[in-house]
């Protein structure tokens, strides 16, 4: 062998260091070419390769040596067509010959950070160790000693509220007759006002105040996925099923649209009151958002201000340009095939206390003050700074806090996999805080990142509620389920932000998100929600929860790990 062939062969990888290696049987084989065709990344190519064979023949055989040059499949050890794993290959096969397996042993990240740019993905953490959420037991079955109810025959009545629930002593009530009716604000503060007669007197003497708006939800919602982040028949096949949940099984359950805005048609039609509008730092599609405002038949269901992602705390949104097709541009208010980034804070807003004042005040003002607003931020350490700042302010609706298991469309990998806050404990503080204020009642907390992860969405829903969450957010669940994600927690796929998804989820080419079927996808979404329905009751049932929701009875929940417990301040079970 040549000594320079030596030379460049002892600087390639090989396969020994990817995350997945392609297992391919020559004996099953037909050559049909469909793996090859399908491969999101080109992993896999056909190419010719030489069989030498040493044989020997006759009554005095001596070795001879025959060559012949057959067709196979071969993994290519290009580093930027790495295997993800996806598994697109074994899907098409028709004999079962190909298929991807995971490399425990691999080094993948050692070589993949190369030319000053680190290794960024979408899709999920690397990380398959059970979260905190995932521990969480229901240990208090109540069959004698509380009025538990029949999971299956008794008429539940599961919701929660979206939007600032005032005291009883702030509520804008007048007594007109021997009805209570919305009129002006109680204000009192003497020890006589407490008392319910004190509360019509206060009331009937108060002066007009702000009436905080308040929508009705189902407690499960589908978190922030944008038009651009989601291909057309993803994103409409969510849209229809929430449209089918509310409009038929007579579910409230709302989705949130992302930063992207919404298809102006969409937006000024009955259904806009299933969506919650999320405006982030770029500001993308606000200019269709505003101008269609006079148009609008129905008001959204709230207006979401994002501050963070769990996936990437301190990191700015990011749709790349292959992503932004005619559609995306157009809606956006864009030009196409540009990157669309959004910077790591809203470029006008230097503190809490100036985002609370300036942003939800002016999103209220926009919708007349019939419109809750809220901000959502990364799970950190600094939550409860932000928390209080909204406690103070009648306008604040809520806070989202998104966890260190967030979905995106693409980060960096140290983000995904190093940074961040997880959420339990995170929304446990926060819970805390407010109940050390007396206004556990009065500010919703929403829980997102890694809802439903392992596929127990109901569980961990329960199980955050019952740690103080009034609602939680779930992403990456409905994309496993509603769409079948190939991604998980071993580098598998992860594709979402390259525009290459082989699911068709998460891409804006029409070869393959025409692969998904809207109304399959829409199906799945009522299937999962009803689903989640029944487990919620079964888990409520023993507590004697039927129509108001377990939040912060933390005396159901148990775990086995004794640090956890401490943490949580929850039983300690084994």
């Amino acid at each position: 062998m040549d000594p320079a062939t030596r030379l460049d062969q002892n600087h390639e990888l090989s396969l020994r260091e990817f995350p997945y290696i392609i297992r391919w049987r020559d004996d099953r084989c037909t050559r049909c070419g469909r793996c090859t065709a399908v491969c999101p990344v080109n992993a896999i190519e056909a190419a010719p390769h030489v069989h030498r064979r040493v044989f020997s023949e006759g009554g005095t055989p001596l070795p001879q040596a025959s060559r012949e040059i057959v067709h196979v499949v071969r993994q290519v050890t290009d580093i930027e067509r790495y295997c993800t794993g996806c598994g697109t290959c074994t899907l098409v096969c028709p004999n079962e010959a190909i298929e991807p397996e995971y490399n425990p042993r691999n080094k993948f990240l050692t070589y993949k950070n190369v030319g000053g740019m680190p290794f960024r993905r979408g899709g999920r953490r690397n990380d398959p160790t059970p979260s905190t959420v995932d521990q969480l037991k229901f240990t208090r079955i109540s069959m004698l000693t509380d009025p538990a109810l029949d999971a299956g025959r008794h008429e539940f009545r599961i919701r929660t509220l979206l939007g600032r629930n005032l005291p009883a002593e702030s509520l804008p009530l007048k007594r007109r007759g021997d009805r209570l009716v919305v009129g002006k604000t109680a204000a009192a503060k003497t020890p006589a006002a407490k008392t319910p007669a004190g509360l019509v007197a206060a009331a009937n003497q108060a002066e007009p105040g702000f009436i905080p708006p308040v929508r009705e939800i189902y407690p499960i919602r589908i978190g922030s996925m944008s038009v651009g982040a989601l291909s057309p028949h993803m994103w409409e096949g969510l849209a229809m099923g929430v449209a089918y949940l509310n409009e038929v099984e007579g579910m409230p359950v709302v989705m949130c649209t992302g930063e992207g805005g919404m298809p102006p048609r969409l937006l000024k039609s009955r259904f806009a009151k299933y969506f919650i509008l999320q405006i982030a730092s770029g500001y993308f599609g606000w200019d269709e958002i505003i101008h269609a405002i006079p148009e609008m038949t129905e008001d959204p269901a709230a207006i979401e201000i994002k501050y963070g992602q769990g996936a990437k705390p301190g990191d700015g949104g990011l749709l790349m340009a292959y992503k932004v097709l005619k559609l995306i541009a157009q809606i956006r208010g864009v030009p196409e095939f540009v990157d669309l980034a959004s910077p790591p804070t809203h470029q006008t807003k230097y503190s809490i206390e100036e985002a609370v004042a300036k942003m939800i005040q002016s999103m209220s003002m926009a919708w007349g003050f019939r419109v809750p607003v809220y901000p959502k931020i990364s799970g950190t350490k600094t939550a409860m700074a932000v928390l209080n700042n909204l406690a103070r302010n009648p306008y604040a609706g809520a806070l989202c806090i998104d966890g260190e298991d967030g979905g995106t469309g693409a980060a960096y990998n140290v983000s995904m996999d190093k940074m961040g806050h997880p959420i339990a404990s995170n929304i446990r503080d926060c819970y805390l805080d407010l109940v050390a204020q007396g206004k556990q009642n009065e500010l919703p907390l929403i829980a997102a990142g890694g809802m439903g992860k392992t596929g127990n969405l109901a569980a961990n829903a329960a199980a955050m509620i019952m740690l103080g969450a009034s609602a939680v957010d779930m992403g990456k669940h409905i994309m496993q389920a509603a769409a079948w994600c190939f991604g998980d927690e071993y580098n598998r796929c992860n594709l979402c932000n390259t525009g290459r998804c082989p699911r068709g989820i998460t891409t804006q080419d029409p070869k393959l998100y025409r692969r998904l079927d809207p109304d399959k996808v829409a199906e799945r979404v009522v299937e999962v929600f009803k689903s989640a329905d029944v487990e919620l009751r079964k888990i409520f049932a023993p507590l004697g929860r039927s129509t108001e929701l377990p939040i912060g009875m933390s005396d159901a929940l148990g775990v086995a790990d004794e640090s956890i417990a401490e943490r949580l301040k929850i039983s300690y079970v084994c």
